[in-house]
Parts: structure tokens; C-alpha cells; sequence
């Protein structure tokens, strides 16, 4: 597993990070705080405070290199 911080600032960047993440078959969580939430919900991220940095929780062993690779504008 590998974690990094996240802005999602924007009901746009929102939208195009799900998008995004949906394309792997990992697991991906949202940490904020004491809220863990599914990052491929747009519902669950909505519930968040989205002014702060946010957690994610990368749950994939192999190509974590490609998934950074396309969370790159989202990546503090």
C-alpha cells in the first residue's frame, strides 16, 4: 500500500479523479481525518472537507509507478 496527499479542491478535479481511478482495479481510500471513504465514490468525496489535503491510500502491490503517473495533477 502506498499513501499520498491529494487535493480535490473542485467539483471538476472530482469528477476527473474518479474518472481516473476507475480505470485500475485497486482499491483506493480516502483518509480524512477519521472519515476513511471508497475514493471512486463521487457521493463519499462530497462528504469529505475538501478545502484540506486528503490522504490516499493506494491498495495495489505492482504498477503503483503507473497509477501516480495518473493521479499526477491531483498529487500535492
Amino acid at each position: 500500500m502506498k499513501t499520498v496527499q491529494i487535493s480535490l479542491n473542485s467539483i471538476d478535479k472530482v469528477k476527473s479523479f474518479v474518472n481516473d481511478i476507475t480505470k485500475f482495479d485497486y482499491d483506493f481510500d480516502l483518509v480524512s481525518g477519521r472519515y476513511v471513504i471508497d475514493a471512486k465514490s463521487i457521493m463519499g468525496i462530497f462528504s469529505l472537507d475538501l478545502s484540506k489535503p486528503i490522504n490516499l491510500n493506494i491498495h495495489a502491490e505492482d504498477n503503483v509507478d503507473e497509477v501516480l503517473e495518473i493521479i499526477k495533477p491531483y498529487l500535492i
